[in-house]
């Protein structure tokens, strides 16, 4: 693991700064960096505006990597990959090319920030945590990769306690990390980005073992960070998520479905113990500071019912993992599961692994899968492998046919049309959210 210079935002004023990519953290970048210095050079792969916060923006290829030579130090967006040439060619004339949250964390009191990343349940795990935390009267802020840059001039700078959720993009930029990290999984993700799957684990686990790092707080269920004890930092706490824990009150309050999400609560609150918060370790305090969680938008969330039918909307899930979770969390229904996106490169043979296991198990629920584009029809071909002339699968035009098609399926006692896609929403749609609202828009006409 190659380590990035330790540079702060203070560091930066008064200095030249390129500023390379925008979007919600690149936004944040200029944001915070305009109040340091007025000498910025900003720059984006295919500007979508000339103008941001008055300063001109020009196009990479368009005199934008000459303008970055000319700077002192270059922070990018997280979705400027790490290994681009251009970043090595930067680097290699001595411009250090930085992150945002890698310059907050030099001047951050690590002492009370929690790290949280994993391929899965980090957004579930951050979200419990800061709950927690404001529900016993802690000023926290939440943020990173969910919510807001902890520097963005919207977050209050002034907390108790700061819950950072960290990708594996971001993981990248780091020169320094918090003394209690959490990793709430691990499987192969955004392999099109960090170029491999080794390359994938090194960037995701390398928060674990930068300057700093003291306590990672892991998945014991997952035999790939099992593998990787070595990279998880000099002190490790392994969560099960089937130990006894409270009373288990607490966890009844917060109202999550499955056992991955009870792993990832408890996870949390392994966190917040390691970080000094003793309430955390009262049944009462704990069970009362629980309440109210309303969940995270897209994950496993039951968005109406239709003749009985639910339509659950999971579509957070882009990856393998959390896909194949939603399915365990609805062990006896009958469900329509609806999959694909973007194309990662990933290997669904898990998924199909999972479905012939379900399919094996007495008293499961059957199970029917509805595929999309752009990948959908190699995770049926996938899955066709696994289950055989058993597989119940179909491949739809698109979402909208999908879900009509699987509501017709899933019709009758205990049917459930689950959304939980094992891809990005990349192409067919803008994000996540507005794959949710198609998905919802879908369900709609299924009343009528």
């Amino acid at each position: 693991m190659r380590s990035r210079p330790p540079i702060s935002f203070s560091d930066l004023s008064g200095a030249r700064v390129g500023v390379w990519g925008l979007g919600i953290e690149g936004t944040a970048n200029l944001q915070r960096l305009t109040s340091l210095t007025t000498d910025l050079v900003v720059v984006e792969d295919a500007p979508a505006e000339g103008r941001m916060l008055g300063h001109d923006v020009l196009g990479l290829g368009e005199g934008g990597l000459e303008a970055l030579r000319s700077c002192s130090v270059v922070v990018k967006t997280p979705g400027v990959r790490r290994r681009r040439p251009e970043v090595a060619e930067l680097e290699a004339a001595g411009i250090p090319v930085v992150g945002g949250l890698g310059l907050w964390m030099q001047e951050a009191p690590l002492e009370r920030v929690l790290l949280v990343t994993g391929t899965k349940g980090k957004s579930t795990t951050t979200a419990v945590a800061g709950h927690l935390l404001t529900r016993l009267g802690y000023r926290t802020l939440v943020g990173g990769n969910i919510g807001r840059a902890p520097y963005d001039p919207l977050q209050d700078p002034e907390f108790d306690y700061a819950i950072i959720e960290v990708s594996s993009f971001q993981a990248t930029d780091l020169a320094t990390s918090a003394p209690v990290v959490a990793v709430t999984s691990l499987h192969p993700d955004h392999l099109d980005w960090h170029g491999g799957v080794e390359e994938y684990f090194g960037d995701k686990l390398s928060a674990c073992a930068q300057p700093g790092a003291d306590l990672t707080v892991a998945d014991a269920t997952s035999p790939l960070l099992a593998e990787r004890a070595d990279h998880l930092g000099p002190h490790l706490w392994w969560v099960r998520g089937d130990e006894p824990d409270l009373g288990g009150r607490w966890l009844s309050a917060l109202g999550l479905r499955g056992d991955h999400n009870r792993r990832n609560a408890m996870i949390a609150r392994a966190c917040l113990v390691s970080l000094g918060v003793t309430e955390a370790s009262d049944a009462d305090a704990l069970a009362y500071a629980a309440e109210e969680f309303a969940g995270l938008d897209s994950r496993l969330r039951e968005i109406g019912s239709i003749a009985g039918v639910k339509f659950v909307d999971d579509s957070l899930s882009t990856n393998v993992l959390p896909t194949v979770a939603a399915l365990d969390a609805y062990p006896h229904e009958r469900i329509a599961l609806i999959v694909g996106g973007h194309d990662r490169g990933i290997d669904y043979g898990p998924l199909g692994q999972a479905l012939a296991a379900r399919a094996a198990r007495p008293g499961s629920g059957e199970a029917a899968v509805f595929s999309i584009p752009e990948n959908g029809a190699r995770i049926s071909e996938t899955i066709r492998e696994h289950l055989g002339g058993s597989a119940d699968v179909t491949d739809c035009g698109d979402l909208r046919e999908a879900v009509k098609a699987g509501y017709a399926w899933a019709s009758g006692e205990r049917g459930v049309v689950l959304l939980s896609p094992a891809a990005p929403s990349f192409g067919l749609f803008r994000d996540y959210k507005d794959r949710a609202l198609a998905f919802a828009a879908a369900m709609s006409e299924c009343e009528r």
